[in-house]
């Protein structure tokens, strides 16, 4: 698969095609989600095609439809230019347009930027697969791990979007310490770009994400910073526990250094090439801390510890919590906990992560929210 596109710079000439038919396409960009995050980056994305030459200005979202208040949540947010649902009180860049039907948003694509729950992605691809441009590449901002049944092994979900899609379909991600709010607030924060396009499109496609004040960074190292997205969700899950159980600043100190230790090795033990850089990015510790302080998945965890509802299992008990508190979102940890939680049984090493254990005994199988300390302890940890 190749690409041209057309810049105000020399440098975004001619990338890595020699077939002529792609010299002059445009990068044409589609966002395949909507929700609170999915809104939020569409801020930055929109306002980047407008002043960027080698994109077209026109960004397409796709946009799951949906009822508020009598009317389509398209029409809203194409006449209104606002998520109402979903980011309400931050104004979206004119030139996105929601589209209900996703094989029309992604005709023609050169970019698709996929950041929606990733359960979600098995009869969404076929949708986009073949309608997209032949030069098309994909990042994802999905934070989670896929489960292979057959290997028992954890999969980066852009290597599950790169295989449904074609041989050769190259798919990057963007993690970082990126609380979605804050971003459309304009508060400075970082994230970081993984991706292996090669020059120049590595570069051009940071830009697209880039602003004054949501700085990207660009690493090679997919696997590393992608697993990081994932396995700090299951990690804020013990600092809604910490929280439910009134503990202070000390304990969640604790687990957060225990939960890194065993994020690193939990990456280097399941995906190859993994850099100990990538654990100092925003996608490793930064975005690890800010999700032990705040995020959908401390804020869950912190609710089931605090009710205690025995009249659900689990599984209801954190379905009843997502369904109250989250506004139509998902709690990415609960999967995220069970895929590692797996995928470490089906090795033989769940001894070795006692913390990444613990989460998941007390998420589902009815340990003692308090046995979180346990999880967090020098003497087991092994680290």
């Amino acid at each position: 698969m190749s690409s041209y596109v057309r810049s105000s710079s020399s440098s975004y000439l001619a990338t890595h095609s020699e077939n002529p038919q792609y010299q002059d396409t445009l990068e044409k960009i589609c966002i395949v989600g909507s929700g609170n995050w999915g809104s939020t980056i569409a801020m930055m994305i929109g306002e980047n095609a407008a002043k960027y030459e080698e994109c077209e200005t026109q960004v397409n979202m796709w946009v799951y439809e949906e009822q508020v208040n009598g009317r389509n949540l398209t029409e809203i947010i194409n006449t209104e230019h606002e998520n109402v649902k979903y980011l309400a009180g931050h104004k979206i860049p004119e030139n996105i347009v929601a589209i209900p039907d996703l094989s029309k948003a992604a005709e023609g694509a050169t970019l698709l930027v996929f950041v929606l729950p990733h359960q979600f992605l098995p009869r969404l691809l076929p949708q986009v697969k073949d309608v997209v441009h032949p030069s098309c590449r994909g990042v994802s901002l999905i934070k989670g791990l896929d489960f292979d049944q057959v290997t028992l092994r954890p999969t980066l979900i852009s290597q599950s979007i790169a295989s449904k899609m074609w041989p050769g379909f190259q798919c990057g991600v963007l993690m970082g310490a990126n609380v979605a709010n804050e971003v459309a607030n304009g508060e400075l924060c970082e994230s970081t770009l993984a991706s292996c396009f090669g020059d120049p499109l590595d570069e051009q496609t940071r830009r697209i994400f880039h602003s004054s004040t949501f700085r990207v960074q660009h690493v090679d190292d997919v696997a590393g910073a992608e697993a990081c997205g994932a396995l700090k969700n299951v990690i804020a899950l013990g600092a809604g526990f910490v929280d439910g159980l009134g503990l202070g600043g000390n304990t969640k100190a604790a687990l957060i250094r225990v939960g890194l230790r065993e994020m690193i090795k939990f990456c280097k033990l399941f995906f190859e090439g993994v850099k100990d850089d990538t654990f100092t990015e925003s996608c490793g510790l930064a975005d690890l801390i800010t999700t032990c302080y705040g995020g959908r998945n401390r804020k869950c965890a912190e609710a089931f510890a605090l009710e205690n509802d025995n009249s659900l299992d689990c599984h209801g008990r954190w379905a009843d919590i997502e369904a109250r508190l989250l506004n139509g979102q998902k709690i990415q940890g609960t999967l995220s906990a069970k895929e590692a939680y797996a995928a470490l049984q089906s090795v033989g090493k769940l001894h070795d992560f006692p913390l990444l254990d613990t989460i998941y005994k007390i998420s589902f199988d009815g340990k003692p929210v308090s046995s979180i300390i346990s999880g967090i302890s020098v003497e087991r940890s092994h680290l």
